[in-house]
């Protein structure tokens, strides 16, 4: 249960946050920080502090306008400060990222009376390798080379001068290595020779490691109280064991905010891929420079002996490859083009035997690759930790870097080997696999491997859920057709886990009018729908406004803007014609100095886009926006329902879209003030079933629905 010393403080912290700011207290926002609390504070511990049984995880919905970063804030600091865990707050996009770390935190810690250690959580990929920066300005290298792409070469004259001007800052104090406290922006191909990723870092091995910038700032998450990161770091962590990055899933309470974006960030990162032609072409590279360092003078011989093993392994490996070419080529052959490549998907996610077998011979020769490869690791590890060796400090560095890259890749396509050669267990979702035929350069192409699991719920209940001592997760979208049952299922929530819907203060029926004109065509029918919109459209938007249309089709979206009348172009700025950030600052300067102007644009600009006030007075939904069933994933999510005497257009098409048509329609109002108008151009959100049910999920604004 809830202390009354933490209740006090939870509501001693908001009385005089609103104080401090001058802020009458929302109701939504009360409820939201009242439940996080209640289900926070009733979370069981042993004597040691760790959760005992379930009821850990909370799900609130929270409408546009709540204030749902000063809640969450409110609620968990101090529970997550009485009972010693990190209070970790991902997000699944930058922009918001970087509003609570700069804006909304520093604010609760500036007027709530609250006190709490700050940092911000980022993969080693964003700070500088002092090992890697070294060797580029000594003109060395490493050992041997594993990938083609992560070879620096000779850097050119820009390129050294700009590592010249890292050196001195660095020795000045004047930058700490990150990347994005650079006082420029610093260009992919500069900035990737001179930072490494978790497979090729040496660790606390490093003879740069007590200057390391990711080292330094990783001490900094374990004094924090509270930690800001995002969705794939937290999810990399957990691949990772958790505690690699983060601190261990058991000592953290988490906030997951964005939180639809959860089980597709999931569905990505636990997935495998493996392009044929690529690995054969690493395994010669890789081959090559390992026979380079057997060839080291003063390699000593169990050394020697363990690389020569690890060389024979690779050469097993590359020589078995191509066996799955010409098997692979055959399912290729003649299947349908989608989204402009070639590909093919198992039904079923069952693998044919012939590739099954192929796939079980290939497991067994990368098992004993990266087996041979943990020797090498182990062994460099070993010499390091000595004081005596007979290679020099930069070889033992450079081989270990190396050894750790080939068994992380070597893992990673041991992955992908199991998910071909083994049968998914009974009962349980399969796992979606295909094939691409995928470009490769100068016209040349590769065959592509592919597994993912087609739900997120199993991964995220096995590595997140059941190791958390507390999560909770917010949005503003997380309910479809008025129910959790779709977040739920995707994210393999616990039965006890905790919901709540807490209203948004806008006051939708007076600010906002929801209208859907009569129209003689059914959005089915494309063209006729497309001549449609070409003819409503001037006779809908005001000239002089802002204006937002949402298409759910490129197609349709560049014929209304090649047939509209010719006087509107100007006043149009179109997806793909410029920069979506372009747009947005273009389409601003227009309004502010008093002309016209109308957004036409996708998917991307029906999430995340902020327009408040005069930016936009009118949302147009050209059409309701159902998924193209293109993707394998889903198109195997589908398949396994329907086994399962479900129907996948009414338990995925349709909530998916009522999700993204919530959250199209809110861009309309973004703040307290605003007013506007959302027209929907697609008579099935009247006429169908399922389209009433979706109109009756969406905010209460005052319909004008015309026969």
């Amino acid at each position: 249960m809830l202390s009354d010393t933490v209740k006090d403080e939870i509501q001693q912290a908001y009385r005089q946050f609103l104080g401090a700011k001058k802020l009458n207290p929302r109701y939504g926002q009360r409820l939201m920080i009242a439940h996080i609390a209640r289900c926070l504070g009733g979370v069981k511990r042993n004597q040691d502090g760790h959760r005992v049984g379930g009821d850990h995880l909370c799900v609130v919905e929270a409408g546009t306008g709540t204030g749902k970063t000063l809640a969450y804030a409110l609620a968990a600091i101090p529970i997550a400060r009485e009972r010693n865990k990190t209070l970790v707050i991902s997000t699944a996009t930058v922009a918001l990222q970087e509003q609570i770390l700069y804006r909304d935190l520093p604010d609760v810690l500036a007027h709530s009376g609250l006190h709490f250690s700050l940092a911000l959580s980022k993969g080693r990929r964003r700070y500088l390798c002092l090992n890697k920066l070294d060797q580029l300005m000594s003109g060395g290298s490493g050992a041997f080379p594993l990938f083609t792409d992560e070879q620096a070469g000779n850097p050119d004259d820009h390129s050294l001068n700009l590592y010249r001007q890292f050196v001195e800052s660095l020795g000045t104090g004047e930058w700490d290595g990150d990347r994005d406290s650079w006082e420029t922006v610093i260009p992919e191909n500069q900035w990737l020779p001179v930072t490494t990723d978790h497979a090729q870092c040496t660790g606390r091995r490093c003879s740069h490691v007590r200057q390391c910038s990711f080292f330094r700032a990783r001490e900094s998450l374990t004094q924090a109280e509270v930690v800001v990161a995002n969705h794939d770091l937290v999810l990399a962590d957990l691949a990772l064991g958790g505690g690699a990055i983060l601190p261990p899933p058991e000592d953290c309470i988490y906030i997951f905010d964005e939180a639809h974006h959860l089980p597709d960030k999931v569905i990505n990162h636990f997935s495998a891929n493996l392009r044929l032609g690529a690995s054969e072409r690493w395994l010669e590279q890789s081959e090559r420079g390992l026979a380079t360092m057997i060839g080291i003078p003063d390699l000593d011989l169990d050394l020697k002996l363990k690389l020569e093993s690890l060389h024979t392994c690779m050469g097993v490996l590359r020589k078995n490859l191509p066996l799955l070419r010409p098997v692979l080529e055959r399912y290729l052959e003649d299947c349908e083009e989608k989204q402009g490549r070639k590909t093919y998907r198992f039904s079923e996610g069952q693998v044919p035997d012939e590739l099954s077998r192929l796939a079980a011979d290939l497991r067994i020769a990368t098992a004993a690759m990266v087996e041979q490869a943990e020797n090498v690791v182990e062994l460099f590890q070993e010499r390091m930790d000595k004081e005596r060796v007979s290679l020099s400090r930069e070889d033992l560095e450079n081989g270990l870097a190396s050894a750790s890259a080939v068994r992380f890749r070597g893992e990673a396509m041991l992955s992908l080997w199991q998910s071909y050669s083994i049968a998914d267990q009974a009962g349980r979702p399969p796992l979606a696999r295909w094939l691409i035929l995928a470009e490769s350069g100068q016209g040349l192409f590769d065959i592509e491997l592919n597994s993912s699991p087609i739900l997120a719920s199993n991964t995220l209940k096995s590595v997140l859920w059941s190791r958390c001592h507390a999560a909770v997760m917010t949005s503003a979208t997380l309910t479809a057709l008025g129910k959790f049952d779709r977040f739920s299922m995707r994210a393999g929530l616990y039965e006890d886990a905790s919901f709540e819907v807490v209203p948004s203060p806008f006051k939708h029926a007076e600010a906002g009018e929801l209208y859907i004109p009569a129209m003689s065509c059914d959005a089915g029918n494309a063209e006729a729908h497309t001549d449609a919109i070409i003819e409503l459209l001037p006779t809908l938007l005001d000239r002089s406004a802002g204006s937002l249309v949402l298409f759910s089709s490129r197609r349709q979206l560049n014929n209304v803007l090649e047939n509209l009348p010719a006087d509107w172009a100007s006043l149009i700025l179109a997806q793909d014609l410029l920069p979506k950030a372009e747009i947005l600052k273009t389409h601003c300067e227009r309004i502010d100095s008093g002309v016209g102007s109308v957004i036409f644009g996708l998917a991307s600009f029906a999430e995340g886009v902020d327009l408040p006030g005069k930016y936009c007075s009118h949302v147009v939904i050209a059409k309701i926006p159902f998924a193209v069933p293109e993707d394998p994933v889903e198109e195997a999510l589908a398949e396994w329902i329907s086994q399962n005497n479900g129907n996948p257009f009414m338990e995925i098409t349709v909530p998916d879209a009522a999700i993204k048509l919530v959250q199209a329609s809110g861009r309309l109002l973004r703040n307290e003030a605003d007013t506007g108008r959302i027209t929907i151009l697609d008579r099935r959100i009247v006429t169908r079933h399922y389209g009433r049910k979706m109109l009756a999920s969406l905010p209460p604004y005052k319909q004008s629905i015309e026969n």
